[in-house]
């Protein structure tokens, strides 16, 4: 998986006098879970453009006071009006920890139900996995080119060797739906049945 580089500062105070002033001077207050103990630190705003404000998903190069540590994002507080980002907790990664995170699905193939008529719909854009940090994919590939109307693509059908999704079995990532506007388009079994009666 692919990573973005952040750097930041040791926060000497984690009030809320010091948390508003970082605030004000366009830097984020963050926490670095999963060590020892949690470390406070802060980067500038801009430097989350690229981990925040994306589809995709990333790990974080985290480096400050002269070390580095890989992560990923954790949890994200966000301004109600303005949208800023307010906090962000950030969970470090170690070589040899599984670690649990939500990767986006990318659909791969041309569904015959959609060439037909049907509507297409995307039901589960990210799925639940888990891994070691080196072996977490960009993304998951979803066949859809075996989906005819009516047909759903289950998670079950979905797998990576290096990973397991946690997602429940049942979970549908996408299924081709019939669109009103479209005439009836009967499966082979049931053309078959309709020569017979004829």
């Amino acid at each position: 998986m692919k990573s973005i580089t952040i750097k930041g500062s040791k926060r000497e105070s984690v009030g809320k006098v010091a948390t508003k002033a970082l605030r004000n001077a366009g830097k984020v207050p963050c926490v670095l879970y999963g060590g020892d103990k949690a470390l406070h630190f802060s980067a500038d705003e801009t430097a989350f453009k690229n981990l925040v404000y994306t589809p995709n998903v990333y790990t974080a190069k985290i480096e400050f006071e002269g070390n580095k540590y890989n992560a990923i994002l954790q949890d994200i507080q966000f301004h109600p009006v303005s949208d800023k980002i307010l906090h962000i907790d950030f969970y470090q990664l170690f070589d040899d920890k599984m670690v649990t995170m939500a990767i986006p699905v990318q659909l791969l193939g041309t569904a015959p139900g959609i060439i037909k008529g049907g509507s297409l719909r995307f039901a589960q854009r990210k799925l639940n996995v888990r891994a070691l940090p080196k072996d977490l994919p960009d993304f998951i590939d979803a066949d859809i080119s075996k989906l005819d109307i009516g047909h759903k693509l289950y998670v079950t059908e979905l797998s990576g060797k290096k990973y397991s999704i946690l997602n429940p079995e049942n979970t549908v990532v996408a299924q081709v739906r019939t669109s009103r506007n479209v005439a009836k388009v009967d499966t082979p079994e049931e053309a078959e049945v309709a020569n017979e009666k004829k």
